[in-house]
């Protein structure tokens, strides 16, 4: 017996329909109803009317989950040989932005125009998720902790959050950065190397502080003092207090809140929705959509656990770490508890590109789900290609 039908067994074929019927549909179920809040959410900040983002979000949804499915029906060995060319991609994506891309909002983070922009900084997310988990796959166990084990990942997640940094786009760099180290982490690398990455991030923040744009470090100032600039860099957190502490247990109810009705909340449909629902559904609803967050990064972690491969223990593993840190940041964002670094809400927050990479992303890890059983033989993809 040869030894690589040891290692890679292929599956017998399966049709569309068996494939439709052995899907886990908790993903999928999960991910409509916090996008139908969403929905819910837009229409209400819209002041009761569908135009110009309930309608459109919801169209993206309906679209998404139809792009879950089908990701999720192609095996995984699929992703896993797509997995450094679309790495490369995104790459050169993001080294084209500064040179052709398309400024809004101050700054230049989009390709395209209008309603066919993408921007993407959002793609690096689930594109690093994907390479890292295909990296440490291929890479024996041995060598995870390794100095030139470890140098490779950590230079496939610095240059593109160099890249996104330069945007400028601080709070989508750091998430990448994030994103990218909690998946070494997942891996199985010494815990050495982060508390020495910690102490040298820590020592340097006094050298990095001068090469942040101005509106930054007023950021960072008004968060730790919130009252130096009320009106100004300090008068989006102000106001988004303000929201939240009027809700109280109920809310003020449904297209009932004075300070995102009013126009007092700045960017109440994309980084302060979850303060915009909130003020609206109270306590109760933050809580209920908190809850969903926290059953659907439960279910990425399950499926990590049931994995039976080092690729999809990592990607669904990572997808949840990409959730996981979205929320936690938008939500400690709105309350005050980080500064304001301009993160979406998953799901919620109006934006394309975000919602439909998030959704791709939640694709591959519903191939992991279908395709449990599969193996994958390492020695058909080499190293690196």
């Amino acid at each position: 017996m040869k030894l690589s039908s040891l290692i890679y067994r292929p599956q017998e074929p399966r049709s569309v329909f068996t494939k439709l019927v052995q899907i886990d549909w908790v993903l999928p179920l999960l991910t409509v109803a916090i996008a139908a809040i969403g929905v819910v959410a837009l229409y209400s900040t819209a002041g009761g009317r569908v135009e110009p983002w309930a309608s459109r979000h919801a169209v993206r949804a309906a679209a998404g989950v139809v792009m879950m499915v089908v990701v999720g029906m192609v095996p995984m060995r699929v992703w896993m040989r797509l997995a450094n060319p679309g790495y490369a991609l995104v790459l050169i994506m993001l080294v084209a932005v500064p040179f052709v891309g398309v400024t809004q909002l101050g700054a230049r983070r989009w390709l395209g125009a209008g309603e066919a922009s993408l921007q993407p900084a959002e793609l690096m997310k689930v594109t690093l998720v994907l390479v890292l988990a295909r990296y440490y796959q291929w890479l024996p166990a041995m060598r995870k902790s390794h100095p030139l084990g470890v140098a490779l990942p950590l230079a496939m997640i610095a240059v593109p959050a160099a890249l996104v940094l330069r945007q400028p786009d601080l709070g989508t760099a750091i998430l990448i950065a994030a994103t990218g180290l909690a998946v070494v982490f997942l891996a199985g690398v010494r815990l050495i190397y982060f508390i020495a990455g910690g102490i040298a991030a820590g020592g340097s923040a006094q050298l990095i502080w001068p090469y942040l744009k101005d509106y930054q470090q007023r950021r960072l100032l008004t968060f730790l003092d919130p009252d130096r600039d009320p009106l100004g860099a300090g008068y989006h957190i102000a106001q988004s207090k303000i929201a939240l502490g009027s809700g109280g247990l109920q809310g003020r109810g449904f297209l009932g809140g004075t300070q995102s009705q009013l126009n007092f909340l700045p960017e109440k449909h994309t980084d302060f929705i979850f303060t915009m629902f909130a003020e609206e559904s109270g306590f109760i609803g933050a809580i209920v959509l908190l809850g969903l967050y926290a059953l659907l990064i439960g279910a990425l972690f399950v499926i990590a656990l049931r994995a039976r491969t080092i690729f999809a223990r990592l990607l669904a593993a990572g997808i949840g770490a990409v959730v996981a840190l979205h929320v936690s940041v938008n939500v400690a964002m709105v309350m005050g508890l980080m500064p304001v670094v301009g993160v979406p809400l998953p799901l919620v927050s109006y934006g394309g590109t975000s919602m439909l990479t998030l959704m791709f992303g939640l694709g591959l890890v519903l191939s992991a789900t279908m395709h449990r059983d599969e193996r994958l033989r390492t020695d058909e993809f080499g190293a690196l290609w």
